[in-house]
């Protein structure tokens, strides 16, 4: 494929020195959160990005616009920290579907809240739903969230299939010593809602810095404990960029994914590209480095010199995130303030 068939009419493409090509943005609206998920962040939360830092509706649509006009953006998925959270979601949405009537358009959420906007969003223009989960036992999922708040993600859910937006991928963190027993039962669950459920290796991106490779559950581990009680045969589908590996349970219909971004990453295949809610982008989840566009933009940037200034930043994409090397060093800021 020519870079020109990538990106319409203008020849720029969100390319780096592997021959890789972003076409999949990442777009957080807010680092802030309404849960404090033991994993993410300290219990009383964490400093949160002063309001006049944050893009405005205006600035995040017009960089989805450059994104998609002149730099062949398909797909866009709206993060956080908790998006929901985010005043004039669903306008920011119902614009960005105004943008590209050919986008895929996402939400990666907690499902605090969807219950109320799963219908609003639908018919904004949003196509489908990621939820994190992490346990169906409300007191399991109290301790990791710190939030006795599972029935409303329950609730979120039902509420995003009656609107549509599926298929619904659910993704869970097994925690050593917390829910790392539960993965058969979230599996039974998730097949039973008609959900598609993913398990997370755990990362390096929490805030404290806590992560250590000796606690983390393992992709190997996780399918171990699966594999106790059903039968998994590799998915027949293309895995193509997607950071799932797909396994069909008990001979499908119903899938079971494991994203082993730590013990077996798929870097070579990254489609992906991030923007902060305070307008950085990130060309990998686990960069030390980040470009400014608010700065510029605000500074009276053109969408060319916009645009320009992010293929440059993308030019640099290093080859692989680096866990296993001995210099990895985890990114300043956490999940939360990145945006998945």
């Amino acid at each position: 494929m020519t870079a020109t068939t990538q990106a319409g009419t203008d020849p720029r493409v969100l390319g780096d020195r592997f021959g890789r090509v972003a076409t999949d943005l990442r777009v957080s609206l807010t680092d802030r959160c309404n849960l404090r998920c033991s994993y993410c962040m300290p219990a009383e939360g964490l400093d949160w990005l002063p309001t006049e830092q944050v893009l405005t509706d205006d600035e995040v649509v017009r960089l989805i616009r450059i994104g998609h006009d002149l730099l062949g953006i398909r797909e866009v998925r709206f993060t956080g920290g908790e998006p929901l959270v985010r005043r004039g979601l669903v306008d920011i949405v119902r614009r960005t579907r105004e943008v590209g009537p050919d986008l895929e358009i996402s939400l990666t959420t907690n499902a605090l809240g969807l219950a109320r906007t799963a219908h609003a969003l639908a018919e904004a223009g949003l196509d489908r739903v990621n939820a994190s989960l992490d346990s169906v036992r409300a007191e399991t999922f109290a301790t990791i969230t710190r939030r006795d708040r599972l029935q409303d993600v329950l609730d979120g859910l039902a509420a995003a299939r009656d609107a549509g937006l599926g298929p619904i991928k659910v993704n869970a963190v097994l925690l050593r010593g917390h829910n790392d027993d539960q993965a058969a039962e979230l599996l039974r669950w998730a097949v039973a809602e008609g959900y598609q459920l993913r398990f997370i290796e755990q990362m390096p991106l929490d805030a404290q810095h806590d992560w250590s490779r000796a606690e983390m559950i393992t992709a190997e581990e996780i399918l171990a404990r699966l594999e106790a009680e059903f039968t998994l045969t590799p998915a027949s589908e293309p895995r193509g960029s997607a950071p799932a590996e797909l396994w069909q349970v008990d001979g499908g219909p119903a899938t079971v994914g494991v994203i082993a971004s730590v013990t077996r990453p798929f870097c070579g295949d990254c489609d992906r590209v991030r923007l902060t809610a305070d307008g950085q982008v990130r060309n990998c989840l686990f960069a030390r480095e980040e470009s400014d566009l608010r700065g510029a933009m605000r500074a009276g940037a053109t969408d060319d010199e916009l645009a320009d200034r992010w293929v440059a930043a993308m030019a640099v994409k290093r080859a692989g995130h680096g866990i296993d090397d001995v210099t990895f060093l985890q990114p300043d800021r956490p999940m939360s303030a990145i945006g998945g």
